[in-house]
């Protein structure tokens, strides 16, 4: 009785396994730093974009508030309220406010997930503003200068 080899082979031997293994691992190791890479360049690039329009709106409220800078203070009102020339705020779409909003909120720092803005750069906040000169940086990134 003769008995057919096909039907009896109907799994993988432990070299063929071990074989794919190594082939899957060679290409994670390609292809993972990559990937890396590229996390760190949207975070860079979301960081670059937040700065330029920050930096632009804070250019457009300095026009139109008599050359004065929204007051750290009171930094996300005026930046995202309507305002008048003298840097009152009130509710966007206010009877008598005709300047604002510049932006629809404080973005995120992408290196710090917060929002936070202040005049210190040696704290915890997310964004660096000085009120006196409209400086606008991130605060605590690996990216100095930006």
């Amino acid at each position: 009785m003769r008995l057919n080899t096909r039907m009896n082979r109907r799994a993988f031997t432990l070299v063929e396994i071990l074989i794919v293994v190594i082939i899957l691992g060679i290409l994670a190791a390609v292809v993972i730093p990559q990937f890396a890479d590229a996390s760190g360049d949207a975070k860079l690039s979301a960081l670059q974009t937040n700065l330029a329009t920050i930096r632009t709106q804070l250019s457009m409220y300095k026009l139109q508030h008599d050359d004065t800078w929204p007051l750290l203070s009171t930094f996300t009102n005026q930046m995202t309220l309507s305002s008048k020339a003298d840097g009152t705020t009130a509710a966007i779409g206010t009877s008598g406010y005709p300047y604002g909003p510049y932006i629809i909120s404080i973005p995120n720092n992408p290196y710090t997930g917060t929002n936070t803005v202040s005049a210190g750069s040696a704290d915890s906040s997310a964004w660096y503003y000085d009120q006196a000169t409209g400086v606008f940086r991130a605060n605590d990134t690996p990216n100095v200068g930006y």
